[in-house]
């Protein structure tokens, strides 16, 4: 049951992935797609084709068609479900990937009608495969689709205004997916470029193909001293973006300052981790600004139900609605932010502009998947009675862990929905109060741990 997460499937190639268990994915979630089609594409990993087979095998015996879209990034599935080919819609989407994550790992992104599957759906998805009969293998049924080329042309209509755009750009594919796209994009709308590691190679020979972590950053960083006015780098399925100028490492919340600046006065959702910064600065524009749960799947949701143009996640993943479709798409977001640039817009200006603060990078405490929640469920109760020489407490949220808003500043604690970590960030206008945060929070994680 452990590769059953909250927004997705993820585990080990062979030892968790494997044919006794993927074919009975696929075989389970086709009951719960209404309609005969589902588009499902893979990465980069060498094992990813292997599965798409185990996967179409259950599809197939479930009594689904499967659209094959081949290796493509993560987006380009998402892309799918709002296509037509040859008069045929998919009624689902299932993006076999591992993300960021090592190159044993895989696993499966499921979209049904439109819609993220997820959380409870999916804990009940792993209690049904746990005790069905293995599925008979039928006729294999699959039709081969073009879906990179529909997307491309797509993008590169949507964008014909940045053609011949002066601007230098370099960018970092990491040997993930999105290489198979952005030479296309980019050649078709004549930008002046340079890529890093576009070649997919699922074994990720020059780095880990996540762009949030610093040192993964080394090579695109050194590139944009030497050759570049703006640099961009993906994670290894290209849902998840890092924007770099000579000044600035752009993340997710500020580069959602941004994108609002071009939009009329939008709903802008983002997670638990986003700085005050953002939520101020938004109100202050006369924008809705909603704070909502960590998570691709949670933050669709949301947009779909309160109908917000655009949401963040620190880590990179960016979602449009506002002339898109409303999922994160990296590549799509790097189109955007060059549009910023062509329109005359100083980003490390308006980045210089906004309040000054102090924050942490999102620091990981490890636990054990048995005790993370029981963890948060005790901090709650400490902050109920805090020690006298706790900071002053503002007030506290609990959409998504414990966000705990301070006089002049925040600190949070949540569980990773996907890992046996806690996750730690503090923010202040106080170098010295970001510490003080940290410490405090540090020591009721500890006493919390301590009466488990």
């Amino acid at each position: 049951m452990s590769i059953y997460r909250e927004y997705d499937i993820r585990g080990i190639y062979k030892k968790e992935l494997n044919e006794q268990s993927v074919v009975r994915i696929g075989y389970a979630l086709a009951s719960k797609i209404d309609g005969d089609y589902v588009a499902v594409g893979y990465d980069a990993r060498s094992h990813s084709p292997i599965l798409f087979e185990y996967l179409v095998h259950g599809l197939n015996a479930g009594g689904k068609k499967v659209l094959d879209m081949g290796m493509v990034p993560t987006p380009v599935n998402y892309f799918c479900n709002y296509n037509e080919f040859d008069g045929i819609t998919a009624d689902a989407s299932i993006m076999i990937t591992g993300s960021h994550n090592p190159s044993e790992y895989n696993g499966f992104k499921i979209t049904i009608d439109k819609t993220p599957f997820f959380s409870e759906n999916i804990y009940a998805l792993g209690r049904e495969c746990e005790t069905m009969d293995f599925p008979q293998k039928l006729k294999r049924e699959v039709t081969k689709i073009d879906a990179i080329s529909r997307y491309v042309d797509y993008l590169v209509n949507e964008f014909q205004h940045l053609k011949n755009m002066p601007t230098k750009i370099v960018y970092d594919c990491g040997n993930g997916v999105a290489g198979v796209v952005t030479e296309r994009i980019f050649s078709a709308l004549k930008l002046k470029t340079k890529g890093l590691f576009v070649e997919p190679d699922g074994e990720f020979p020059n780095h880990h193909p996540d762009p949030s972590v610093e040192s993964n950053l080394k090579d695109i960083k050194a590139l944009l001293k030497s050759d570049g006015d703006i640099a961009f780098a993906y994670d290894g399925d290209a849902d998840r973006i890092a924007v770099l100028t000579h000044k600035n490492n752009i993340k997710g919340d500020m580069m959602a300052l941004l994108y609002s600046m071009k939009m009329d006065k939008p709903t802008v959702i983002g997670e638990v981790k986003c700085s005050q910064v953002m939520y101020d600065e938004l109100e202050r524009r006369g924008s809705k600004a909603i704070m909502y749960k960590t998570g691709h799947s949670n933050l669709k949701v949301k947009m779909k139900e309160t109908g917000a143009e655009l949401a963040c996640e620190v880590s990179g993943h960016i979602f449009f609605k506002h002339r898109y479709f409303g999922y994160d798409d990296a590549i799509y977001a790097t189109l955007r932010m060059l549009e910023l640039v062509n329109d005359g817009i100083d980003l490390d200006a308006e980045l210089a502009n906004l309040p000054k603060v102090f924050s942490t990078e999102e620091i990981k405490v490890s636990t054990t998947e048995a005790e993370k929640f029981k963890i948060i469920d005790k901090v709650k109760e400490l902050l109920k009675n805090p020690a006298s020489d706790f900071p002053t407490i503002k007030n506290i949220i609990d959409v998504d862990g414990v966000r705990i808003n301070f006089m002049n500043g925040w600190g949070l604690v949540r569980a990773s929905n996907t890992t046996p970590v806690l996750v730690t960030r503090f923010e202040s206008t106080s170098e010295s109060e970001v510490k003080l945060y940290e410490d405090s929070i540090n020591n009721l994680i500890s006493k919390a741990k301590e009466s488990l």
